[in-house]
């Protein structure tokens, strides 16, 4: 019989947008405890790009293995269409959510018609949410829910020796976020107004209304005012943007204080041991147990998640072109027919 095919969007080579392929593939098969995923629509996030460029500045030794040619993506909403023999969780026809094998592998292959996804990865999708918004939930969400609420597993982290453990928020925290307007930035924001904390936004100028919307309480135009100048006594800051830029955030902290970086970021440990302040960080995992939580706050209204813009599958290349411009409010999602 000849192969069932579908359309799928691959790297072939590492490089900017423009090496992203509109390829036809098999449609996969799924294997002991996964499903197969009818794809409605697939969320863009920042490893998709960092794995089509081949990830650089990355060590070597904390790369799963890859090789290419490679299917983008780890978000993804849809439809289960067929589950394995030992699959008890899920049956075909039932509306899904998840992130995908992350970080264990980084083809979790969502940009295509059709994906594969491990049962413990995906949530149901709540009737009152819609695909759009789902497939922008899983990375972003559970990234700001494992910083700021419940780590929910015990793997250690490549980023440091010590487990990530979240500090409580809640009336009389004041919590910085940094990088407010992205796809993490503006769910952390709305998970610590949730928990009752005072929160301070960081973004440009353009995304002022959007975060007081949103909630905050203080926004700060980083493009008029540096941060570390103008907020005084937080109790925790998550830092979306990280790098080596982090470092500066530490004088808005009050002794006994937080700093979260969620992107690679070095700091000079004598300052922190003499400003008594604390730093950690963790790796996102998937937790379809986790994605049940956020789908039940954004169903509730509780939590609004922001698109910035859409895509079809087909234009992925202009996706991330977009996303290299910057200036993201929310997040980017592909929609595939």
């Amino acid at each position: 019989m000849p192969e069932k095919t579908m359309k799928a969007v691959r790297v072939h080579e590492f490089g900017g947008p423009e090496m992203l392929r509109y390829d036809d593939v098999a449609i996969p098969e799924p294997g002991p405890g996964e499903v197969l995923v009818r794809v409605s629509a697939v969320g863009v996030n920042p490893p998709d790009w960092y794995m089509r460029e081949g990830m650089p500045g990355i060590p070597r030794e904390l790369l799963p293995p890859m090789s290419l040619p490679i299917i983008l993506g780890t978000d993804v909403s849809g439809v289960v269409e067929a589950v394995a023999a030992d699959v008890e969780e899920f049956a075909a026809g039932d509306e899904v959510f998840g992130l995908l094998r992350f970080p264990t592998s980084l083809q979790g292959s969502a940009y295509a018609e059709y994906a594969t996804a491990p049962v413990s990865d995906l949530a149901r999708k709540p009737a009152g949410v819609d695909h759009l918004t789902a497939a922008a939930t899983p990375m972003a969400g559970l990234t700001a829910w494992q910083f700021l609420i419940d780590l929910g597993h015990d793997h250690p982290s490549p980023f440091q020796e010590e487990q990530h453990h979240p500090v409580p928020i809640g009336p009389g925290t004041t919590v910085l976020v940094n990088g407010a307007a992205g796809g993490v930035g503006h769910l952390a924001l709305q998970l610590a107004k949730w928990r009752g904390a005072r929160v301070i936004a960081v973004a440009s100028g353009a995304h002022e209304s959007f975060l007081r919307e949103l909630g905050a309480d203080e926004f700060i135009d980083y493009t008029k005012d540096r941060p570390e100048e103008v907020a005084h006594d937080v109790d925790l800051v998550l830092d979306t943007v990280g790098g080596p830029e982090s470092r500066r955030l530490l004088p808005v902290l009050k002794p006994g204080g937080a700093l979260f970086p969620v992107y690679l970021a070095e700091f000079d440990p004598d300052e922190v041991v003499a400003r008594g302040v604390t730093i950690s960080s963790t790796q996102v995992r998937s937790s379809g147990r986790q994605l049940a939580e956020l789908g039940r706050l954004i169903e509730a209204g509780t939590l609004r998640v922001a698109i910035d813009s859409t895509y079809p599958l087909a234009e992925a290349e202009q996706a991330h072109a977009r996303a290299a411009r910057g200036h993201i409010q929310g997040k980017i999602v592909l929609t595939v027919a």
